[in-house]
């Protein structure tokens, strides 16, 4: 007689399991186990039926919660950026224009958006006419004169206008591009095996010999070179307490080195408690100087000059220079000072960048993955992302325009110093022309400008290896640094689009001059990880008594507080337009993408056009209320 057992798995989402074991024929009569046979296949018919309703129920259940969930996102973000229009803040409100730039020429990359924009729009218009019409956007010249009409005679002569002179002018400006596009991605790919074959052989930078600014305890101080150390500050109201606090904090004698606070801030206020600040570690015993300038001529860079001039600074054999929102450890001094003894051919060292708020949310993400593949190689110490995609745009205007700036002003000198050939290469193709020019220039010309136009011309065309697969491959390569950031792999590749309106605009600006090139805003600082920080040095001063030293971290607290008070009544979101334009056309691009089946081409046109909406609507990084 057939037998089987039976086990059902409810909940959970898992299926029925069902497993029948059957005797042989001949232990029943073939009447009966044919009987016995239907009898249990219709009612396991019935059960595996009950089954499947359960689980297709569950499942939809499931995907109901989901398409929920994400409608509820989804009117979050539409009312979020309902209220960023209303507010009306755009960021042509930010303040007048630096000195020197006219207003005219500050709006004049917008217009030209605009104004693509709006031909844009037009171009899709006529095509989905054309589409409506029948003639499926790839009908020959010839085949449209046949046609009786003026649309359809007009429609002829623009696509014999897209063949003979578009087309080709802009296929040679793709091909060009995708030459740029390989080169860089050549020299990004050899970094990262760079990269690989230094953590393979962990190969780590040893100092040549030992003595100065060993580990020895009973070295004397004489054995210890003196250190001069500046920390430049411009209304570092948030940041400067931590800053001072773990500055004042190296282990290293303090009769061998001295602080100077270099103050550049037009707030009486922060002037102020920075001044109080440093009096009260000079009364600790440190010895540190507060240095304060009322013009900021030539902002930080002017800064730190004008403090080497001090008749004191001939006595110091060594200067660190460390940012407002820095933390450098204790033993910063003991690890880095000892790589310039007996190595004559060494005059900096400069250390890595950790972050402390790298998790605070997307754009500082996004920032982390960046930052982490540039400094692999080079550099290790702690500072402060910006939380804010304003503040973040004004630093990568700053480090895309200066060093173009540098260009401009020192290639002649370079090709004149007597340094070798291939360190001039280095300098002068590698550095400053490729990465500095070449890439701004080919990320936003090839996919904001080059990548649309071939859809509103698509005799010319950009293969799906370029839009898609080597710059996902690039960005994997780049992530590999922050394994942790996996997640963020598609944002990171379509943010970095997104900023190269920003960094095209201030290359263009630092090359040839123009007004914004000499805009100098000092980055916005939250603090927000200071106090955690500060109670993990004080806890491991406390270990070396070195408790007399520590701030007050109860003053910190409260102060915190109010700052935050204070700087949520002043700050706002704002809309950004050059990059709601770019949305507006990206997606009026995927839209007609969309009419010619262009595949990959339309995926990417519409999660680009949505990356630049939310950042052009503010909505990545820090939300202010």
């Amino acid at each position: 007689m057939a037998q089987s057992w039976g086990r059902e798995a409810r909940g959970g989402g898992g299926t029925s399991v069902v497993v029948k074991m059957e005797s042989p024929d001949w232990a029943v009569p073939q009447s009966e186990g044919a009987a016995a046979g239907a009898a249990g296949g219709k009612a396991g018919r019935g059960k595996n039926a009950r089954q499947i309703t359960w689980v297709l129920l569950l499942k939809a259940h499931r995907a109901a919660g989901k398409l929920t969930g994400a409608a509820s996102a989804a009117l979050s973000v539409a009312a979020a950026a309902r209220r960023r229009v209303a507010a009306g803040r755009t960021d042509a409100d930010a303040g007048a224009a630096p000195p020197g730039e006219s207003p005219a020429l500050r709006t004049r990359f917008y217009g030209f958006l605009r104004a693509f924009l709006l031909l844009s729009m037009l171009l899709l218009a006529v095509d989905v006419a054309a589409h409506l019409q029948g003639w499926h956007l790839a009908v020959d010249v010839p085949d449209l004169l046949a046609v009786e009409g003026l649309f359809a005679a007009g429609y002829a002569s623009w696509v014999r206008i897209r063949l003979e002179y578009l087309a080709p002018a802009l296929q040679f400006l793709a091909n060009a591009c995708v030459v740029l596009f390989l080169i860089q991605s050549a020299d990004r790919l050899i970094l990262c095996l760079g990269c690989l074959w230094i953590k393979l052989r962990g190969i780590k930078p040893v100092p040549t010999a030992g003595g100065k600014g060993s580990d020895d305890v009973e070295a004397g101080a004489g054995e210890f070179p003196m250190v001069l150390v500046q920390i430049p500050m411009c209304n570092e109201k948030e940041v400067y307490q931590q800053s001072i606090g773990a500055v004042c904090s190296l282990d290293w004698p303090r009769s061998n080195f001295l602080v100077q606070v270099l103050d550049d801030s037009d707030d009486a206020t922060t002037s102020a408690l920075i001044k109080e600040e440093v009096e009260k570690w000079q009364r600790e015993g440190v010895r540190i100087l507060y240095r304060h300038r009322v013009i900021r001529d030539g902002y930080k860079a002017g800064n730190l000059k004008s403090a080497m001039n001090c008749s004191y600074v001939k006595d110091y054999e060594f200067v660190v220079i460390f940012d407002a929102d820095f933390q450098p450890q204790p033993d910063f001094l003991k690890r880095t000072v000892p790589h310039f003894k007996g190595n004559e051919d060494v005059g900096l060292v400069q250390a890595r960048w950790s972050f402390v708020n790298k998790d605070e949310n997307l754009l500082t993400r996004l920032q982390n993955i960046n930052l982490c593949f540039h400094f692999e190689v080079e550099q290790q110490c702690q500072c402060e992302l910006p939380e804010s995609y304003e503040a973040y745009r004004k630093q990568q205007h700053r480090w895309h325009s200066g060093p173009m700036q540098l260009f401009r002003l020192c290639f002649v000198d370079i090709i004149k110093s007597k340094i070798g050939f291939w360190k001039k290469f280095n300098l002068i193709f590698l550095f400053f022309l490729l990465r500095k020019l070449i890439l701004p220039f080919y990320s936003f010309t090839l996919f904001c400008i080059i990548l649309p136009m071939t859809m509103f011309i698509p005799e010319a065309e950009l293969p799906a290896w370029v839009v898609c697969y080597i710059p996902a491959t690039m960005s994997l390569l780049n992530i590999l640094p922050a394994p942790k950031s996996f997640p963020f792999i598609v944002p990171y590749l379509l943010f970095e689009n997104t900023m190269s309106v920003t960094k095209f605009n201030a290359m263009i600006s630092g090359l040839f001059q123009l007004g914004s090139a000499y805009e100098w805003v000092v980055t916005k600082k939250s603090g927000r990880s200071s106090e955690g920080d500060l109670v993990a040095l004080v806890e491991k001063q406390s270990k070396q008594q070195r408790v007399g030293s520590a701030p007050n971290l109860d003053s910190l607290t409260k102060e915190s507080a109010h700052i935050k008070k204070d700087s949520m009544k002043k700050k706002h979101n704002r809309i950004y337009r050059k990059e709601l334009a770019l949305s507006f056309l990206l997606l009026t691009a995927a839209a007609r993408s969309l009419l010619s089946v262009q595949g990959i081409h339309f995926y990417f046109l519409l999660f680009q056009g949505v990356s630049f909406l939310v950042v052009g609507l503010d909505l990545i990084g820090e939300q202010i209320e």
